[in-house]
């Protein structure tokens, strides 16, 4: 089966180290590397630019990692830039023998409301766009932001603009009054691309049944993440758990509107059994064990590649 995977954040540590590459052995510093990709049968893979605090918040630090995303990853053997539906297809075809490679931005700080970053980002191949890491930023307040605010003049430019260009939008780690505002302003489907359940582990960066339930309403997907500390409230997690999500998301009608979206080489800790993408394999072997096939292939690829080839045109 066919795995798409809606985030990870191996651009960021492209960027801060210059001696790691896509295409080493596991092991070698990078959870996501080619060999892993191609072992646990990741078909697409979303690749986001994430500028970390402790760096400028300029548009030249996305760039960057922009550049990275092409002559890191794009240049891997067996890798395909994803731009349009036709890309989709091709790499999530059951007889695929490229993995795609999509652009993404978590957090729009480094932008720094400069739109001709945003244009020319696009002109890279950014197709996914979230507004907000967890602090506030000229856009939105993130959803660790204390005082809860919602979308600036300029963040509800950000929407329109993306939409305009075809960008999609990501509400993971949104405020919930932006994320209310988001869903009230965009015109086209919308995604969470790593969060969880709240009502099953009740950390901020988790969904509430009202949120869930919108993203249904708008045709959007959520993409349940391994970060343990959003599976289990112990802050460790299982395999098993992730599945208590799944399963409570399709107890609000969102059967068709799962994916999952790793987060790997953004944490530190790990759900047991999912380090790599290699270890894929062990997921889709539980997910088996307990939901029909047809289900879970949706899960696995068929809700992402439905969603990116109706909206990515």
């Amino acid at each position: 089966m066919r795995i798409a995977d809606l985030h990870c954040d191996v651009l960021s540590k492209l960027d801060r180290d210059s001696t790691l590459e896509l295409t080493a052995p596991a092991g070698s510093g990078l959870d996501v590397t080619t060999g892993g990709l191609t072992q646990g049968s990741v078909g697409l893979q979303v690749f986001a630019i994430w500028v970390s605090p402790s760096m400028p918040r300029t548009p030249e630090s996305a760039l960057r990692q922009a550049e990275l995303f092409h002559s890191k990853v794009l240049a891997a053997p067996g890798m395909r830039h994803v731009q349009c539906a036709a890309d989709v297809e091709a790499v999530l075809a059951p007889d695929a023998s490229e993995t795609g490679a999509l652009l993404a931005l978590e957090g729009a700080d480094s932008l720094r409301g400069e739109w001709w970053a945003l244009r020319l980002l696009r002109r890279l191949g950014l197709r996914m766009l979230g507004l907000t890491w967890n602090e506030a930023n000229w856009a939105s307040d993130g959803i660790m932001e204390p005082r809860g605010g919602g979308l600036t003049g300029d963040g509800r430019k950000l929407v329109v603009e993306c939409e305009a260009l075809g960008i999609l939008l990501d509400v993971s780690h949104l405020s919930e009054r932006g994320f209310w505002e988001v869903a009230e302003l965009a015109g086209r489907p919308f995604i969470a691309s790593h969060s969880n359940a709240y009502a099953i582990c009740p950390h901020p960066r988790n969904l509430s049944d009202g949120q869930i339930r919108a993203l249904i309403a708008a045709n959007g997907l959520v993409g349940l993440t391994f970060v343990p500390f959003f599976l289990h409230a112990s802050r460790t997690a299982a395999i098993d758990d992730i599945l208590r999500h799944a399963e409570h998301l399709c107890a609000l009608g969102g059967a068709h509107h799962i994916a999952f979206g790793s987060d790997f080489d953004g944490i530190e800790t790990y759900t047991r059994g999912l380090r790599t993408p290699a270890d894929y394999g062990a997921l889709v072997e539980a997910l088996l064990k307990r939901f029909p096939e047809p289900l879970v292939r949706g899960w696995l690829s068929g809700h992402a590649k439905r969603f990116l080839t109706d909206n990515l045109g």
